[in-house]
């Protein structure tokens, strides 16, 4: 240590009289340096947390990576009823958006709008960031969107059952997942 400063620290009565009791008069500042300073060892740098933060982050998306290669190359193969698709839901929205999709296994984005009487603009985006999730943490999304025709409705979203669990309709049962 080089420079010392001065600094004034309120504390409790009953901890000041035992530092009085305690503490021989020359030593007191030395030992409240001291207990600061075994207190700060203890505490994480931030500069190091940032740092695993960012190790971390980075590790996700390699492993994220590595998924979607190996289930481009369908070398990463899911057991059927494999992934819960409401762990990709933010919200109720995104579970009631998941639940009807579940339920009518497809859906154009002005149906659920209007089954959640909200915007489809505001569904779409919502759609697009389950799919976004989805494939990069299982290298597939669970939802889907197909501009063709398919079960006769053209540019909607389905859900890819190869995927989900076996699960029920019952958005209350699954509100708790």
């Amino acid at each position: 240590m080089s420079v010392l400063r001065v600094i004034s620290v309120k504390i409790p009565e009953e901890l000041y009289k035992e530092i009085i009791l305690r503490i021989p008069e020359g030593e007191r500042s030395n030992f409240i340096r001291d207990a600061i300073m075994e207190k700060l060892q203890r505490i994480p740098k931030p500069d190091k947390i940032l740092e695993l933060e960012k190790r971390l982050s980075r590790l996700e998306e390699d492993y994220s990576r590595i998924r979607k290669y190996l289930a481009d190359l369908d070398l990463l193969t899911y057991e059927r009823g494999g992934v819960n698709p409401y762990s990709f839901c933010a919200d109720k929205m995104d579970h009631e958006i998941l639940d009807y999709l579940i339920h009518y296994k497809g859906a154009t984005t002005p149906e659920l709008a209007k089954h959640l009487n909200t915007n489809r603009w505001l569904i779409l985006s919502r759609l697009r960031r389950i799919e976004r999730n989805s494939r990069k943490q299982l290298g597939k999304p669970i939802v889907e969107y197909f501009s063709g025709e398919r079960m006769g409705k053209k540019r909607a979203w389905w859900i890819n059952e190869e995927l989900i669990e076996e699960i029920g309709v019952d958005s209350e049962d699954n509100s708790n997942r």
